[in-house]
């Protein structure tokens, strides 16, 4: 039962992390700031192998960052 939810959180992660970054390959930032987004969500993708909570916890700063950079949801 904890594997499946374990799973499941895997799953909301990796579509939230996917979301993240077809943002960040669409966004019309300086190309500095784009690295530094993607070298941020690499870093998130990195932190999700051995501490969920962690990934998400930067997944949501990184993506209020972006609501906050005006960067759209498409």
């Amino acid at each position: 039962m904890e594997r499946d939810r374990q799973l499941d959180l895997y799953g909301v992660l990796a579509a939230r992390l996917k979301q993240a970054h077809t943002r960040v390959a669409n966004a019309e930032v300086p190309d500095g700031t784009r690295r530094e987004l993607s070298r941020r969500l690499l870093a998130v993708t990195a932190v999700a192998k051995r501490d969920l909570a962690g990934a998400v916890r930067r997944l949501d700063v990184l993506t209020a960052e972006l609501d906050e950079l005006g960067i759209p949801d498409r």
